[in-house]
């Protein structure tokens, strides 16, 4: 089989193989084992000749580059048997990093061909000739760091009558080692989770610089000893939020809050509440608003806010329906006795019915208006109807219904409501007929 075939062939079956070797975290390599050689030429029949040791050591750099020195001991044939030996820097090159590694590789040294015969020449001899060579290889791992060592290159080496161009194949064992420790922590850059920062072996080569338990790498303080259910992070207030997250760290509070307590209980933290002590509304800081009629809506929403209301009246009076009714029938008629501003027990209890109602509406002011018949003088009747229309207000008063929600008039005989020429009527305009005698009303 030529040369061709046979590189064409190998590198079909390395490249078949799944992928891994001598890495940055096993720098160093040492491989041992059996070299085949078949010579090349027009000139030459030779056939496969087997050799032992092949040796080498070589140092991994970066980007999948190494370095080393191979040499080697064998034996070759060209119509007589020769004594095969060789001494080569190399360079090789990582396909890849995973588990099977293939690689390429090339170099220059030294090959060595020795039939039993002085010759004079170049150093060491002239059997010896300068060597140029390629290749490919693959290491296959067979534990964590030893591997099984396949390669084949071509070696150049015209330089000399008595050296020859061969095909070189090489099958053996690679030792890995050397892990590299960056941080010189005792673990390994290949088991280390922090291979640049001095750590621990329990938490993987990371540090835990607070103590806590927690590698810095899980832990969101580690300036800062913490509990694990705070990653890491301290609780001083102890209300179960970390101090980075906590508003207010040193008062217990809730996470809703931010750590923050609501002594008021508004649902505004205390520590954007300008009002902590007194509920109030989120949108006025945590304040109350004001109301300065004090029926319970807010003056910004109060239409009448210097006047107690109702809610559903937005914050004005209800309309004092009852008491317009009381005015417009007869109940609002309190009647007196010719000459009399004397209340009797009928009327007391007339009046009592508007106590109740002007207690009800306790914005509501009346205006209580005397009349009298046409008996006596004007000015006499003038008088009698100011005294009807104040026992009136005495007794309301007497009631509990303030002063200022009463005033009286007296209309004398000016304003009849029967006729004054006959009894019956001047009895009506008398304030006989409680209809009539008192008229009250809506001020």
């Amino acid at each position: 089989m030529n040369y061709t075939k046979q590189l064409i062939l190998t590198s079909l079956f390395f490249f078949g193989i799944a992928i891994n070797a001598q890495t940055s975290e096993n720098p160093w390599a040492i491989a041992v084992g059996a070299d085949l050689i078949n010579l090349q030429g027009d000139n030459v029949e030779s056939g496969l000749n087997f050799g032992a040791p092949a040796l080498s050591l070589s140092r991994y750099i970066s980007s999948g580059l190494s370095v080393g020195i191979q040499y080697g001991l064998g034996s070759a044939s060209d119509n007589i048997d020769l004594d095969y030996s060789y001494l080569d820097g190399v360079v090789k090159f990582n396909l890849s990093e995973e588990n099977v590694v293939p690689y390429l590789f090339a170099g220059y040294g030294l090959s060595r061909f020795a039939d039993g015969k002085e010759k004079e020449g170049a150093f060491p001899s002239g059997e010896s000739g300068r060597t140029t060579f390629g290749g490919i290889g693959v290491n296959i791992p067979i534990g964590d760091q030893l591997n099984v060592n396949i390669s084949t290159s071509y070696r150049g080496t015209s330089e000399t009558p008595d050296s020859y161009n061969h095909l070189q194949h090489i099958i053996g064992l690679s030792y890995n080692f050397g892990a590299g420790d960056a941080d010189g922590d005792g673990v390994s850059d290949k088991k280390d989770e922090c291979p640049d920062i001095p750590g621990l072996k329990e938490f993987n080569g990371c540090p835990d610089t607070d103590g806590d338990g927690i590698p810095d790498t899980k832990d969101r303080c580690p300036e800062e000893a913490g509990s694990e259910e705070l990653q890491g992070c301290p609780d001083a207030d102890g209300d179960g939020v970390a101090d980075i997250d906590d508003a207010c760290p040193n008062k217990a509070g809730s996470v809703e809050m931010k750590g923050c307590p609501d002594s008021d209980g508004d649902g505004v933290a205390d520590n954007i509440d300008r009002c902590p002590e007194v509920a109030g509304d989120e949108a006025n800081a945590g304040c109350p608003w004001a109301d300065s009629d004090g029926d319970g809506v807010p003056d910004k929403d109060d239409s009448c806010p210097d006047v107690a209301g109702t809610i559903e009246n937005s914050g004005c009076p209800a309309d004092p329906t009852d008491l317009i009714n009381f005015s417009n029938n007869g109940d609002n008629r309190i009647l007196f006795k010719a000459s009399s501003s004397k209340l009797d027990a009928g009327d007391k209890k007339t009046l009592d019915k508007l106590v109740g109602l002007l207690g009800q509406y306790e914005t509501a002011s009346i205006i209580i208006e005397g009349h009298a018949s046409s008996d006596g003088s004007k000015s006499y009747n003038q008088k009698l109807s100011e005294q009807r229309a104040a026992s009136v207000k005495a007794y309301l008063l007497e009631k509990g219904i303030a002063n200022d929600r009463l005033s009286t008039i007296g209309y004398g005989e000016s304003k009849p409501i029967g006729n004054n020429s006959t009894a019956k009527g001047r009895a009506d305009n008398r304030r006989v007929n409680i209809n009539r005698s008192a008229n009250v009303k809506i001020n």
